[in-house]
């Protein structure tokens, strides 16, 4: 790709129309490319039939219009995908394709880093080389890209992939308005859910920007000094702190948000540590929790038993007062479910795709 040339894919309708004009192209042609990206999911400038051949020629030699590249995908029993794709020479990321047991929701987990900033300790990623924050297009590309393979569109968009969304702040929000434009790819906000493991400051700046779209917090141990031991994050951006920024989500946007929580035996799952979700729920109030059966194992950690999770999620729904949902682990026999993509069993196995 010629870096002084600009990437079509990943601009806001605004960008488009600044850059036509800068080319000598009429600025409402802005919109038809906008439409032929996010809308019609054209693949080539040859496919913009509403531009003029002499426009789309000059496209292709002042513009690029790239695709990330499709490594290796496995297929799990419970219909999850997991797809490795190279954003750059060396450089790898995961998505995944989870569609429920019915088959009415389709969600699509996306990656806003090569690797990650941090280090949580249930999590494979942490494990990979950080290399670098996503740009935009590579964020929307791998929507683009899984819908192309499965051919079917996604009614869900979750930012839970590899990397830390609000370490990536302005790019994910980009993509995220691409996503929800209606002159876009057109999903309602409450289908687009960013998260984060706990960047108080890219809270804040959520909040002060109203951003529309639901928001997660891994928060994965209620104790303010134990969550440092599961959490690095927690050494600079205490639990104390991150909490006042929930409640003041909760408050100021007067919306819904969403707990994370990997139960992992011994470390996050006693009484005393239920007995402090049950306040901090009670606390923020407008919440719901998540639960998570621990997936890796390479910690020394074991993943709990069924009726250790039942026994956990029976006290939370008898007394936090909000809603307690467990989210399984899809993907998990092709370590595609939560705190598993790490790039492995991809590079190392062949696809069982049929």
């Amino acid at each position: 790709m010629k870096e002084e040339h600009p990437v079509l894919k990943g601009k806001t309708l605004s960008e488009l129309q600044a850059l036509c004009t800068s080319l000598g192209i009429e600025a409402y042609r802005a919109k038809q490319i906008y439409a032929g990206i996010y809308k019609s999911r054209y693949t080539s400038l040859d496919q913009f039939t509403t531009l003029s051949k002499e426009i789309r020629e000059l496209l292709k030699e002042k513009t690029v219009f790239p695709e990330i590249k499709l490594g290796r995908e496995l297929i799990s029993k419970d219909g999850t995908r997991k797809f490795t794709f190279d954003v750059e020479p060396g450089k790898e990321i995961e998505t995944v394709w989870i569609p429920s047991a019915d088959g009415e929701r389709k969600t699509i987990c996306i990656s806003s880093q090569v690797g990650c900033t941090l280090n949580c300790s249930f999590c494979a990623t942490g494990l990979l080389e950080y290399k670098g924050n996503l740009q935009t297009w590579q964020i929307v590309d791998q929507v683009l890209q899984v819908e192309k393979i499965v051919q079917d569109r996604a009614t869900n968009i979750v930012f839970m992939g590899m990397g830390e969304p609000l370490h990536n702040y302005f790019s994910v929000m980009k993509a995220a308005h691409i996503f929800h434009d209606m002159d876009g790819m057109g999903l309602g906000a409450k289908r687009i859910t960013i998260s984060t493991a706990g960047v108080v400051t890219g809270i804040n700046r959520f909040i002060d920007n109203k951003e529309p779209y639901n928001f997660a917090i891994s928060l994965n141990h209620p104790n303010p000094n134990a969550r440092s031991s599961v959490m690095d994050i927690n050494k600079k951006h205490p639990l104390e702190k991150l909490l006042e920024s929930a409640r003041r989500f909760t408050q100021e946007l007067d919306r819904m948000i969403t707990f994370e929580y990997v139960m992992i035996p011994d470390v996050n799952m006693g009484k005393e540590n239920a007995e402090r979700l049950v306040r901090i729920a009670r606390s923020v109030n407008k919440c719901k929790i998540n639960v998570i059966p621990l997936n890796t194992d390479f910690t020394g950690w074991r993943r709990p038993t069924e009726e250790e999770v039942g026994e956990f999620v029976s006290y939370l729904r008898a007394k936090a007062g909000v809603p307690i949902l467990n989210r399984q682990s899809p993907g998990r026999d092709i370590n595609g479910a939560c705190g598993m993509l790490a790039l492995k069993g991809v590079r190392n196995e062949g696809s069982n795709k049929n």
